[in-house]
């Protein structure tokens, strides 16, 4: 018996893996985000298994229907949104699990933020102008360290992408500004790959104004970076007609050597 973490990705029923797709297919008992998994998701399920929405259930509640399925012996898809490794419960819930003896494996997702730079049509990096992407959300209910914060992130000027901090936007706004220039750019995408989906560009001066007229308060993602706003980037190395690495090298030499055979 075995616990099948599945990231169902972003919201666009499609988006979810083939092999997570494949697992609520067979898995006797689905236990799924009710107030965020689409419902086209969990209808792949049998007409026999046991489908439950975790939208009201505690930690408790939850292992206990895993620990009911292992009596059973029945394999239990664990169908959560986006991808695992981002702001998930998972590192609390294996832990009881592990505690009760009980196996389980994690299936990745596709996460929203990269359905966000999907929607913009963006590559959140770009050749000499930005390497690195921070994942991270702004300071609220939930604490941040306090060496993560905002503006010591923002030192970096790498790409920022905040989950979960789509009402604390004045906030975000009010102290990025301490370090960029009000005319940094910035999109907010909600209900990113969603029918709903919106998409937003402003810079750090307006788009406060802008996310708060939209009435947008959550499930949103904001990606704060001046990749958004540079179409003067150098070309990568990787396409240029000089450069070689040891994939193109590889070919080149058996194409030299077929030819080579062939005359």
């Amino acid at each position: 018996m075995t616990v099948f973490f599945i990231g169902a990705g972003p919201g666009d029923p499609d988006l979810i893996t083939v092999k997570g797709a494949r697992l609520v297919e067979q898995c006797p008992v689905v236990l799924y985000t009710g107030s965020l998994v689409p419902k086209e998701v969990v209808a792949r399920a049998k007409a026999d298994a046991l489908v439950l929405s975790s939208e009201d259930m505690d930690l408790d509640e939850i292992i206990k229907v895993c620990k009911d399925a292992q009596v059973k012996g029945l394999d239990v898809a664990r169908v959560q949104t986006g991808d695992l490794s981002i702001y998930s419960s998972l590192a609390e819930t294996t832990r009881r699990l592990d505690a009760e003896g009980i196996d389980w494996k994690v299936i990745p997702g596709v996460s929203s933020f990269q359905a966000s730079a999907a929607a913009l049509g963006q590559e959140l990096t770009l050749p000499e102008e930005c390497q690195t992407i921070i994942l991270s959300r702004a300071s609220g209910r939930t604490p941040v360290p306090e060496k993560e914060n905002l503006k010591s992130l923002a030192s970096h000027e790498a790409t920022m992408c905040l989950f979960l901090s789509a009402s604390l936007i004045r906030k975000v706004a009010r102290e990025l500004k301490e370090v960029y220039p009000g005319s940094w750019p910035v999109a907010v995408v909600e209900k990113a790959s969603h029918p709903e989906q919106r998409i937003i560009r402003g810079t750090l001066d307006t788009i406060v104004e802008q996310v708060e007229a939209a009435g947008i308060r959550a499930t949103a993602m904001i990606i704060v970076s001046k990749v958004l706003d540079d179409k003067k980037f150098k070309d990568s190395r990787l396409y240029a007609p000089e450069f070689t690495h040891g994939f193109r090298k590889a070919r080149l030499v058996e194409t030299q050597d077929t030819e080579a055979n062939n005359g």
